[in-house]
């Protein structure tokens, strides 16, 4: 073969030409931007989705309840104090040593009964002492009253002075009052000796006792414990504290009944004798006074009751909710209603009676609306909220 002639093309020998590889490269392009579309679909799809949780996880899922109607005329029960209808704490009024007591605790005892004895030396030698300084001014009146008798005859006779029977006359009036002088300090040394012997103020039984045989006895100390105690208790008396809101129907000569834990089954009934008629600042109630037969000595001193009173109409009525459905804020009590829509408000209340588990509302609610039970402190009016279940008449049913 000449040189000059061309060397004759091999197709197998040759590379894809240029369009082939611009198919390429677009066809690579078009994968690589579906990737990049699906990755960027897929993401905005995941973050919908994570913000619709999210949203569904910000609306809280509550319970409601119904309002349930206060009964007219309900038993108004509340705590009180049971005291003896008198009770005396016996103190020493003289300084000494116990020599014996009489009387021990759960005894009953007369009025006037001795309850124990104490030596008092000291309290002894100075009634003698005062006891002779009275003999001594007695005797001293006694001369000078002679002495001015004679001198006052003189007188009449112009054997002395004016001056001179004036001056005896004197001496006597100040010798008879330091007779009496010391005649009173006798008789309040026999006084004091006199309060060795304590004895019961009145009948009644012995409810405490701390005199000891040989014990110190010191005369007004504050801190001192009592002797013995003394409680008379044929009738009781019954301390009450009323909320102001009820105050009006309490008034005396209504009855009550009493239960008291020990004695579960018994009610006792008593009497309101007294009211106080002023509002406790600090408590906000009226302190009342009832008053109940205690033949049987059932009822103790000190002892805790409830005490029902039966109030009438007007007083507390309204409707009755738990008390966890209260919300408590600055702005006072306050409850949240669901509306049909699903948004709530929070409305305030007022509570006339609280019974711990069971609160009385008397105004900011009726029996149709839908409370929600253990209300988040967080919300506000206007929020939403999932009900999750109908409301419940026995949990918070009378």
């Amino acid at each position: 073969m000449s040189e000059h002639n061309p060397p004759i093309d091999n197709p197998e020998a040759q590379g894809p030409d240029s369009r082939t590889l611009k198919r390429v490269g677009i066809g690579a392009a078009v994968v690589a931007l579906a990737l990049v579309g699906f990755g960027i679909a897929s993401r905005i799809s995941a973050t919908n989705e994570l913000k619709q949780v999210a949203a569904d996880s910000s609306i809280p899922t509550v319970t409601v309840i119904s309002p349930k109607a206060a009964s007219q005329g309900d038993a108004l029960v509340l705590p009180g104090n049971v005291q003896a209808y008198n009770s005396a704490a016996i103190f020493a009024r003289t300084n000494g040593y116990v020599r014996r007591w009489l009387a021990d605790i759960g005894d009953h005892v007369r009025a006037g009964q001795p309850l124990a004895i104490l030596d008092a030396p000291e309290v002894d030698q100075q009634l003698a002492q005062a006891q002779a300084d009275y003999q001594t001014a007695l005797a001293n009146e006694r001369l000078a009253a002679t002495t001015s008798r004679r001198w006052a005859s003189m007188l009449a006779q112009d054997a002395v002075s004016r001056q001179e029977a004036d001056e005896k006359a004197g001496d006597l009036a100040a010798r008879r009052a330091l007779s009496n002088a010391a005649l009173a300090n006798v008789k309040r040394l026999q006084a004091l000796q006199g309060f060795t012997r304590l004895s019961a103020p009145f009948s009644g039984v012995v409810t405490s006792r701390s005199a000891q045989i040989g014990a110190l006895v010191v005369a007004g100390n504050a801190a001192a414990q009592p002797l013995f105690t003394v409680s008379d208790i044929h009738r009781m008396r019954i301390y009450v504290r009323v909320p102001q809101g009820y105050s009006a129907s309490i008034r005396p000569g209504m009855t009550a009944s009493l239960t008291l834990p020990e004695y579960p089954g018994r009610t006792f009934q008593a009497t309101l004798t007294s009211s106080s008629g002023a509002v406790d600042a600090q408590s906000g109630a009226v302190l009342v006074q009832l008053q109940a037969d205690n033949g049987d000595g059932a009822l103790k001193p000190g002892a805790f009751a409830q005490v029902s009173f039966k109030v009438g109409a007007g007083a507390g009525t309204g409707v009755t909710l738990p008390g966890s459905a209260i919300l408590y804020g600055n702005e006072g009590p306050t409850v949240v209603v669901a509306g049909a829509d699903g948004r709530v408000t929070v409305k305030p209340v007022i509570i006339a009676r609280d019974e711990g588990n069971m609160v009385q509302i008397s105004g900011g609610i009726g029996p149709n609306d839908r409370v929600i039970d253990t209300p988040p402190d967080a919300i506000r009016s206007g929020d939403r909220v999932r009900v999750q279940a109908a409301a419940k008449e026995a949990p918070h049913g009378r």
